[in-house]
């Protein structure tokens, strides 16, 4: 069953997002934080999506709060600080919980992946990476220290690329 079945989540401006729009791609979906030490990974993430968009590939970054509060902006301001600090393109979300009682449905279905550690569930920290493939597979997860350049990450994104 495709990660993207049944799943509804608002864009960061507000209005549906449309997960559907990302069958037939690669998306590499991020809980994403703008006041964390991992926050740099923005710009890795940017470069990423500049990288691969034209052969089918997507960041969603997904921003959360409930890792020590590190996201508590407005969506409005969320996105100004991706944007002006960043140079962020990529599509994101409205802000959710990727854990607990209100886990997002979207994180529900990724969560249930293993990582090359064979972690599943919850969502460890900020930046924590899920590699879905054009048919809606979770295919790959990493670790929240795992550089959205690292070879592994690069490795899994070229792999599963549209063909």
């Amino acid at each position: 069953m495709s990660v993207y079945d049944a799943v509804e989540i608002e864009s960061l401006q507000g209005g549906p997002a449309g997960l559907s729009q990302y069958l037939g791609k690669a998306v590499l979906v991020v809980n994403v934080a703008s006041k964390c030490g991992l926050t740099p990974q923005y710009a890795g993430l940017e470069r990423l999506h500049e990288q691969y968009a034209s052969r089918g590939f997507s960041v969603l970054g997904v921003p959360c709060n409930q890792f020590m509060g590190q996201e508590p902006g407005t969506s409005e301001e969320i996105a100004e600080f991706c944007s002006a600090t960043y140079g962020v393109t990529f599509p994101m979300t409205e802000k959710v919980d990727v854990n607990g009682d209100g886990r997002h449905p979207l994180y529900a279905k990724l969560v249930q992946a293993a990582d090359a550690e064979g972690h599943t569930g919850d969502i460890r920290w900020n930046f924590e990476k899920f590699l879905v493939d054009a048919d809606g597979e979770v295919v790959a997860r990493f670790g929240p220290r795992t550089e959205p350049d690292a070879p592994e990450v690069v490795a899994a994104i070229e792999k599963h690329l549209p063909a």
